[in-house]
């Protein structure tokens, strides 16, 4: 979604392996059983990405963008962005005895695992009171990486006197089934209990319990997400009515399935941000590629880009370099957000020619001003981490979006190949991603005639220099299934922590999502005075 888009080298596959034998055993025999098959199953992995970037030079990795509500690491350390360490003093953790398979009656389905989740009560007005409880739905991600960023429940606890919950989507941070992360991960038949329904699933059980366990019945519920964790947010809303009473889906593309989008989209609005920026740094990055291309090819080429780009290893094969570049593009874009506004620094390192002025030099200036001063830039030595091994599971089962470069961008022309995507993941799990299920289980055809008809209670909120916007809820499908969005915003801003910095922009969207949050409590509560 990188940010970290999910790009895997052979070395750093390699590194992975060395660390993993580096890791003390944690259950004597059996753990090693389990290291050795994790390794095995890495050396797939690792002859996937070399078959890949072998048969062909400069070939683009066809990976869906991560989902996530915030950005790469290289913004985390801004202090605007790390408001929320201050609040976790009034978090209380929990863990909940989760239910591995919700759909299924076999004697396996009724395996447990401990689900973890976050209570925040200083707010609360209490059961007696009926007051609310706002839920945070985690996503691929620990959902300690949130809890620091996300601060639409925290800014708005006292004004709604609202309990706040938040909850570890299963297979990460420490909500992992199958006692390790290992046996979580080892193949496709325990890794096929990792999917959106059964996350809801596990959203809505805990809620419940969390609600009878403190004699909260009547208080209203109102589930809120980011990114991938909105697209829950939305489904949950649709599939558990009784349970969540609203959602905040924010930058939720929920229409980025099943071509429902054109596949372009995503690629197009990078471009589009980048242009907005500057034409001339647009056509740098235009042109660039072919640059590139051509000085790969000549027999020192890969000796030339690898010092002209600082990389940390020596690059085997161009696509290493225009992959990197191609994933800084799309974070910069996606998370284009004030006060760093991560477009314009990088449009102002390739116009400001402080690398030299020559093509090459431009845009390793931009890499720089995004990045800022390091020893090496490119294909730095890294683990996999749990987040893109996760994401890259779930892109392989059900969360296919086929996002493509088209003709209308700064990107070379490659659409999304299926067949070609389709293999991959066969070759990495040895299952067919199901193209289709997404649309057929939770909708998105039609989707204003559809949801018009049955649905309530939904805020789609969308930042439009997001490029996941392409695939997000636009328009009011009705009185109370509402787009909210903003010219300029970028990519789950509007639930990220409040700062006095803040643009008015920005503010009027929040304030318009509490009102219509506020509208759906008090009609609640009138209906349940009534009845």
């Amino acid at each position: 979604m990188g940010f970290y888009f999910l790009r895997m080298s052979l070395l750093q596959a390699l590194n992975h392996l060395r660390n993993l034998n580096k890791k003390p055993s944690k259950l004597a025999i059996q753990m090693h059983r389990a290291m050795v098959f994790q390794s095995l199953f890495l050396l797939q992995l690792l002859l996937l990405f070399f078959l890949t970037t072998a048969t062909a030079t400069a070939k683009r990795l066809h990976t869906i963008p991560r989902l996530s509500p915030i950005g790469p690491r290289v913004w985390l350390d801004h202090p605007d962005q790390i408001l929320g360490e201050s609040v976790r003093e009034d978090l209380e953790t929990f863990f909940y005895n989760q239910t591995l398979d919700h759909f299924n009656y076999r004697p396996e389905s009724y395996d447990t695992f401990l689900q973890r989740y976050l209570i925040n009560s200083k707010y609360w007005g209490g059961a007696n009171a009926c007051a609310p409880i706002l839920v945070y739905l985690g996503a691929e991600a620990p959902i300690d990486e949130d809890l620091d960023v996300i601060g639409f429940l925290v800014d708005t606890a006292a004004e709604f006197s609202s309990l706040l919950v938040y909850v570890e989507h299963r297979y990460y941070g420490k909500s992992i089934p199958f006692g390790s992360r290992e046996e979580a991960l080892k193949n496709a038949s325990t890794l096929g209990y990792f999917n959106s329904a059964q996350a809801i699933a596990d959203y809505a059980a805990i809620i419940i319990h969390i609600k009878k366990t403190l004699q909260a019945k009547d208080s209203p519920v109102i589930v809120i997400g980011g990114s991938y964790g909105g697209m829950l947010a939305s489904w949950f809303r649709l599939k558990y009515p009784h349970i969540a009473l609203g959602a905040l889906a924010s930058s939720a593309p929920v229409l980025y399935f099943d071509d429902i989008t054109p596949q372009y989209g995503y690629y197009a609005l990078v471009s589009k941000d980048f242009r907005g920026a500057s034409e001339t740094c647009y056509q740098t990055i235009r042109k660039s590629w072919e640059e590139i291309d051509e000085v790969a090819s000549k027999p020192d080429g890969l000796s030339i880009l690898s010092k002209k780009f600082k990389t940390c290893n020596p690059l085997t094969d161009a696509s290493e370099l225009r992959n990197h570049l191609d994933s800084m593009y799309a974070n910069a874009a996606q998370y284009n957000k004030p006060p760093t506004y991560p477009v314009n620094k990088v449009c102002g390192g390739i116009d400001g020619g402080g690398f030299g002025d020559d093509l090459l030099g431009r845009v390793f200036g931009g890499l720089v001003a995004y990045k800022g001063n390091r020893s090496c830039y490119v294909n730095e030595p890294t683990n996999q981490s749990e987040t893109s091994a996760g994401w890259r599971w779930q892109t392989c089962s059900e969360m296919v979006i086929p996002i493509g470069y088209g003709n209308d961008s700064m990107f070379p022309p490659d659409p999304f190949d299926l067949k070609a995507y389709i293999e991959d993941c066969k070759s990495l799990y040895n299952v067919t991603p199901r193209f289709h299920w997404v649309t057929t289980y939770y909708g998105g055809h039609s989707i204003r005639l559809i949801l018009q008809r049955f649905a309530s209670n939904i805020i789609f909120s969308n930042g439009l220099r997001d490029p996941y916007s392409s695939g997000g809820v636009l328009e009011n499908i009705s009185d109370t299934v509402v787009a909210v969005k903003t010219v300029n915003g970028s990519h789950c801003l509007d639930i990220l922590f409040a700062k006095e910095t803040d643009p008015e922009w920005l503010v009027a969207q929040r304030k318009t999502e509490i009102k219509i949050i506020k509208e759906w409590i008090n009609k609640y509560y009138a209906d349940l005075s009534r009845f």
